[in-house]
């Protein structure tokens, strides 16, 4: 099952396929001619799939070498990149050989960056393995790393030359990767999908969700791919897919990246720019209770506590939203339709405060 991204100067599939990983290398040879490919991945996916992936590369006539970080946020940052730029020179890597990214968002972004930079730019694909990265990070580009001062402060629009979905390392997934990805498919349905809020309202929970990924998956990335394609670089329509996330890397940043996942900021960013827009008369009236019930429903926070309002406006100040003295929000107008708030950066502060 294929979507293909249409872009002005670069076109590439997304194909989701039960088992795919199997079949990795005959895959990228539809891509790719033959060459080094550098797999990058982390340890607990190398674990899972590293002998799979390297394996098939091999078979399929590719020479591949491997480089493993540690796993979670802490990889995303300027010394891992450097580390990997050693790695990609001391493997003689050229501007003719590719990067695979195999694993979650970090990766993703992080491989991505790389590619991005490492000679001014070399191809990679995407082969992502969690359900968050499956649904939103590794289609459309966008690439980075964290500094202290904020979330994916550095970073570069590069796009993959394919993204290979395989649904079956979703049974692999800890139940909090799990929920972290349901963070940006309730986000979908909040901004651009009334069916697919309704579907996510059917179901009992985690277990249901992924006994439909293949449905759910296809429901994000039409999304993504509409807006991509019509907003490659993020000017525009493009930052509908930021709903909660302005609030949500602030308190990433602010708890320390790792304490808590991305998903989880992303749901607690959603309630509190909602609640404080309905109270302003900014959205309908019951739609951040809509919200409550559905995230909680797939036990995801709507709260951080404490709630440091100070350190969180400091973080969301660096925000790449943020253009002059302004920042773009994004509320919704109602389930299944968002819209593009420009307000000054001081405003950020009604946001925030603190109000249960």
């Amino acid at each position: 099952m294929d979507l293909q991204i249409n872009l002005p100067q670069h076109q590439y599939q997304i194909a989701i396929e039960n088992q795919g990983l199997k079949q990795v290398g005959s895959w990228a040879k539809t891509i790719w001619q033959s060459q080094k490919i550098a797999i990058l991945t982390d340890e607990t996916v190398d674990s899972f799939y590293g002998t799979t992936v390297e394996e098939s590369l091999k078979a399929a006539g590719f020479a591949v070498c491997k480089l493993v970080v540690p796993v979670g946020e802490q990889s995303k940052s300027l010394s891992q990149a450097a580390a990997c730029y050693d790695f990609l020179a001391d493997n003689q890597m050229t501007r003719s050989d590719g990067i695979l990214a195999l694993g979650g968002g970090v990766i993703g972004d992080l491989a991505g960056f790389v590619a991005a930079t490492y000679m001014r730019g070399i191809h990679f694909l995407q082969v992502p393995t969690t359900l968050l990265a499956q649904v939103d990070s590794s289609i459309g580009g966008k690439t980075g790393v964290n500094t202290s001062r904020a979330k994916n402060l550095v970073g570069a629009f590069w796009q993959p030359d394919g993204v290979l979905i395989d649904i079956a390392t979703l049974l692999t997934l800890e139940t909090r990767r799990v929920r972290e990805g349901i963070a940006e498919i309730i986000k979908y349905a909040a901004i651009a999908d009334e069916e697919l809020w309704q579907l996510l309202s059917s179901f009992n929970g985690e277990a249901d969700l992924l006994q439909n990924a293949t449905e759910v998956i296809l429901a994000c990335l039409r999304i993504k791919k509409a807006v991509v394609e019509e907003d490659e670089f993020d000017n525009g329509q493009r930052l509908i897919l930021n709903f909660g996330h302005t609030i949500g890397h602030a308190v990433e940043n602010t708890s320390g990246y790792g304490v808590v996942t991305h998903g989880e900021g992303v749901a607690i960013g959603m309630v509190k720019i909602s609640e404080v827009a309905e109270a302003r008369g900014e959205m309908p009236a019951g739609t951040t209770e809509q919200l409550i019930q559905l995230i909680q429903k797939f036990n995801l926070p709507i709260k951080q506590e404490p709630w440091n309002q100070q350190a969180l406006y400091e973080a969301l100040t660096h925000d790449k939203k943020t253009r002059g003295g302004s920042i773009k929000i994004i509320l919704l107008e109602k389930i299944g339709k968002a819209k593009i708030v420009t307000i000054p950066i001081e405003t950020m502060q009604n946001y925030l405060e603190k109000r249960n």
